[in-house]
């Protein structure tokens, strides 16, 4: 039985050590002997600390030598370097500066700092706490911002409006009998709810725009933004007058941002002086990520239409700032067209132009690859540099004199970092790649892509016949003291997500512990086209598990896979997926573990911080006032896995999050306790402080080893051997 290969412990301690970059910057260079230049290398990376419970972040440095077409060496430069009680960083336009908003407590209140560090070391330090302008600096990907002024003496961020303080109704205020001025806050509307904009980002509600006078060390919060708008995302206008931002309705409610690229958002132009607040785009999309080209001509965007699918495929919008007029460069794609199947990313990077003023680039889902394309914005042209490489996931962090800087990795070689110098227009598949940090790949693990071909349905429904893909992984070579390998399906959550041919180190463990893992993107993953897609509306708990249990059939078929051991571990989306296997094929699955699973789409309604997409996942029309029939909650019933409790034998595990605002732990206890009523082995664990993904290194690993130890017990010989009897008798 899988497991041989040594303790689960070790096996995801050793797997999950590897660290991933997550920014890198170029600095200014020098010159060096016969033309050559010399160029620095700053790059940070995260890494599990299982021994703190912590994730571990640093820093490396290395010296680039570059001969002006291509990069001829690199040399690293001392050692890693541990960063700390860092939130945000940004280096000044002219690489002499770096601002850093960090924190320290101090008499028990956390305070937020920011400090400008140059080569003389630290030249300002301002508390932004006891100035009392504004609350927590905002430092989610949702609004977060860092944005030097070109002068270098202001820094723009994002942060909570101020709030007046709250008193009990009854509370005795002891200043005003001394004489002194009663303070301004407020009695009896502590309690007041404030609304907020959902999973893992409940504490951001009003967000407001922040500058930082450097040579006063004064705030200001910019006034003149409409009421009805939260901004963020924001970055200077190239005359430092004006501030452009994205804007993002909060009225009625605020539904759920959290990987949902189909709020009702806008380009905003703000006036310094807050005077006025130009609309720049349309205001019925959903736009992200603005991006200024280097001459400060073109501001680039993504854009998406409001509520359907929370993901997407976008538009590549380009405004320019002399005749204020708005060009689609790469339009929404349905289908393939010259092998180019759309962009999908949550944000471009924050550096994505080359010096040439018109090409861009950005990394997004091609299918089940990750790969990385070079856009022309004069004549909307998509070129993939990446495609056939052996790496099935690139991400660029970031394109500097034309010195590109990724993260590449595969399902069987975690991160690793390289750079290249972007050829001139037309020749960019000429780029050589120079490694900076290698990593191996693991000799022990092989992976390949599968396609699945879905049969032709008859019932005359659009672009449901579309092909889609898995990706399997599983021990190098035959199996050993055993026919074939037990097989571990996962489908991924979302549903609109993708699972990446990238490092995924729980798939990887799984693997070393002897596990064959199939991955399945079924027909509605992003990365297919917008068709695939809209494909999935109206037919969740139908589509994708056909499509899941297809994926299955291929691979047994084709792989060295053992039919009576096969187990379903998924989340969110992925979970709803499994449970609804269980009840449908009850007798094949023979272990099952899920996180956040969807059970009643009915009771999930007036809880989760998404409501809109119960209805739009079955095709229904949505709008912020609309109130459930009968009707609707009978079709969303009809398509939860609580129908098919009944008839599940198979032993499961649930995870939840106490604090989960997307899929409400108490969906998983309903289905806990059916499954326990009927005598079925069932499991839940409940982590109090965790979130809809259960994120943090102490509760993922804490998670995987729960998983990875139900599915062996429940898939041992003995075992499924018992499972198959429990099952049979049930029936009988």
């Amino acid at each position: 039985m899988p497991g041989g290969s040594g303790p689960i412990g070790g096996v995801y301690q050793e797997l999950s050590q590897f660290p991933s970059a997550t920014y890198a910057r170029v600095g200014v260079g020098f010159a060096g002997c016969r033309g050559a230049k010399f160029l620095p290398l700053y790059s940070e990376w995260c890494q599990p600390d299982l021994g703190s419970c912590e994730q571990l972040r640093f820093s490396r440095q290395h010296i680039l030598h570059h001969d002006g077409s291509a990069v001829i060496s690199v040399t690293p430069v001392g050692m890693p370097a541990e960063i700390r009680d860092q939130l945000l960083s940004q280096v000044s336009p002219t690489g002499t500066h770096k601002a850093v908003l960090t924190h320290h407590l101090e008499t028990g209140q956390k305070q937020e700092v920011m400090e400008v560090w140059s080569n003389s070391g630290r030249v300002k330090s301002v508390n932004l706490t006891v100035q009392d302008k504004h609350g927590r600096v905002c430092t989610d990907e949702q609004f977060g911002c860092l944005a030097w002024s070109s002068s270098e003496t202001r820094i723009l961020y994002v942060a909570e409006r101020k709030r007046p303080k709250m008193q009990p109704l009854f509370f005795h205020d002891r200043s005003s009998q001394a004489g002194e001025k009663p303070g301004e806050a407020r009695k009896g509307e502590q309690f007041v709810y404030y609304d907020n904009w959902g999973e893992m980002l409940s504490d951001c509600s009003a967000p407001v725009l922040c500058v930082l006078d450097l040579e006063t060390s004064e705030i200001s919060v910019s006034g003149g933004i409409p009421e009805h708008i939260s901004p963020g995302q924001a970055l200077w206008f190239p005359d430092d007058n004006g501030i452009v931002f994205v804007g993002w309705w909060h009225e009625p409610f605020r539904l759920g941002l959290r990987a949902c690229s189909n709020r009702r958002s806008a380009l905003f132009l703000l006036e310094v002086s807050g005077s006025s607040c130009e609309l720049l785009s349309s205001d019925c999309q959903a736009v992200s990520s603005p991006r200024l080209s280097p001459e400060g001509t073109h501001l680039l965007y993504l854009e998406g239409p409001v509520f359907g699918p929370h993901r997407q495929c976008l538009k590549l919008q380009l405004l320019n700032w002399q005749t204020k007029l708005t060009s689609t460069v790469v339009d929404v794609v349905r289908t393939a067209t010259a092998g180019f199947w759309g962009i999908y990313s949550g944000a471009l990077p924050q550096l994505c132009w080359a010096t040439d003023n018109r090409r861009v680039l950005l990394s997004t889902p091609q299918k089940s690859r990750k790969e990385l394309l070079v856009v022309d914005t004069r004549l909307g042209s998509v070129k993939c540099i990446t495609a056939g490489s052996p790496e099935g996931s690139w991400t660029l962090l970031g394109i500097q004199q034309d010195l590109l800087v990724v993260s590449c990795s595969s399902p069987s070689c975690p991160p690793s970092l390289k750079v290249g110098v972007l050829p001139p227009a037309g020749r960019e598949l000429e780029l050589q790649w120079m490694s900076v940090v290698e990593t191996s790949v693991l000799p022990d693990l092989e992976w390949k892509i599968l396609t699945v071909q879905p049969p032709v349905t008859e019932e005359g429904i659009a672009y449901t016949d579309q092909a889609f893909e898995a990706l399997l992984l599983r021990p190098q070579g035959s199996p050993q003291g055993q026919k074939d390998f037990p097989l571990i399906v996962s489908p991924h959550g979302g549903p609109h997500a993708v699972f990446e041919a990238c490092w995924h180190p729980t798939m990887a463990c799984l693997c070393q512990l002897g596990f064959a893992v199939l991955m399945v993107n079924y027909r509605g993953s992003l990365g297919f086209g917008q068709a695939s897609i809209d494909s999935l509306i109206s037919r969740v708990g139908v589509q994708d598990v056909e499509d899941t249990q297809l994926a299955v059939e291929l691979a047994l078929q084709s792989e060295p896979l053992d039919p009576n051991r096969i187990a379903l571990l998924g989340g969110s989306h992925g979970g709803f997926i499994c449970c609804h296997i269980l009840g449908r094929y009850p007798k094949m699955y023979k272990a099952c573990a899920v996180r956040s699973p969807v059970i009643n789409m009915a009771t999930l309604l007036g809880t989760s911080d998404i409501p809109d997409w119960r209805y739009t996942s079955l095709g229904l029309p949505y709008c912020f006032e609309r109130i459930p029939s009968e009707e609707d909650l009978v079709t969303m019933l009809r398509h939860s896995p609580i129908i098919h409790a009944a008839k599940v034998f198979t032993p499961l595990l649930l995870c939840v999050g106490g604090k989960d605002r997307r899929v409400s732990p108490y969906q998983a206890v309903e289905y806990y306790r059916v499954l326990q009523a009927r005598g079925i082995p069932v499991r839940l664990l409940w982590y109090p402080e965790g979130n809809h993904t259960l994120s943090g290194v102490q509760t993922e690993a804490d998670f995987f080893m729960n998983c990875a130890q139900w599915i062996i017990q429940h898939l041992s010989v003995e075992a499924a051997a018992g499972n198959l009897q429990t099952s049979e008798k049930a029936e009988l």
